[in-house]
């Protein structure tokens, strides 16, 4: 992996944050920051994201992707989500992996990890993006107020190498990077949309109105999710307006 530049560090308030920070390096594709703690560690939409020192994997990525609309920024984040799919694919097997809408990693019902996307914006361009991650590999225990988590250590019984991980899925992420770089926003798009967490099949959502029956349709290229009702009906989400019911 040429012209990645790592950083260790053994804590931080976030990653994310801290490459906010960070001027990177002259000429890196990617800069890339590890802790094995975070004591403000974030997640979409403001949540918070809980993780024991030591135990798993904690890192943002800053990198420059070329020529991407701010209406297409989304596809960061899906080329991201993506990576670590891929990678947990080749150690899980790839039935059990998906990317729960919009950012999360589960493995069947088990929320393996998460992603944030960050990105500063030049005219009507990308033109920093800052994406993050946590990813639950060798954590055995999680705290109750938690909806159903797990860790590779969890499903496998055997823990993992955090390190050997890392350098799978920033090998992988050079390669969605460069797809996003060469304009195949929609390839990108399309993968992400075929990885989705329950794809197939009628489940129980909950918006402002309350519960409700439906299918997932699509999700949209701007990130908005678009269900179909029973009966037919389609209605369409951002982030927080919706959630799964499990």
């Amino acid at each position: 992996m040429e012209n990645i530049k790592i950083i260790h560090i053994e804590e931080t308030g976030s990653t994310n944050d801290f490459l906010k920070t960070y001027a990177g390096e002259q000429g890196a594709k990617m800069t890339v920051v590890v802790a094995d703690y975070q004591h403000a560690g974030r997640g979409q939409g403001g949540n918070s994201w809980s993780s024991e020192a030591g135990k798993n994997l904690l890192f943002s990525i800053k990198t420059r992707p070329r020529g991407v609309p701010v209406n297409r920024q989304y596809v960061m984040l899906e080329a991201k989500a993506l990576s670590i799919k891929k990678t947990l694919d080749s150690l899980l097997g790839s039935d059990g992996v998906t990317i729960k809408w919009p950012n999360d990693i589960y493995f069947h019902d088990g929320k393996v990890g998460g992603t944030i996307s960050e990105c500063l914006i030049g005219g009507e361009r990308i033109k920093d993006c800052i994406i993050g991650t946590g990813l639950n590999v060798n954590q055995q225990s999680f705290p109750a107020d938690i909806p159903n988590p797990t860790s590779l250590y969890n499903i496998t019984g055997v823990e993992k190498d955090r390190d050997a991980i890392l350098t799978d899925v920033l090998s992988n992420f050079e390669v969605y990077l460069d797809m996003v770089n060469s304009g195949k926003l929609d390839q990108v798009h399309t993968l992400y949309s075929e990885s989705l967490y329950r794809l197939q099949g009628v489940y129980l959502f909950k918006d402002v109105k309350g519960d409700f029956l439906a299918s997932i349709d699509h999700v949209e290229p701007d990130g908005h999710i678009v269900l179909r009702r029973l009966g037919g009906k389609l209605s369409r989400y951002a982030f927080k307006e919706v959630a799964f019911i499990t």
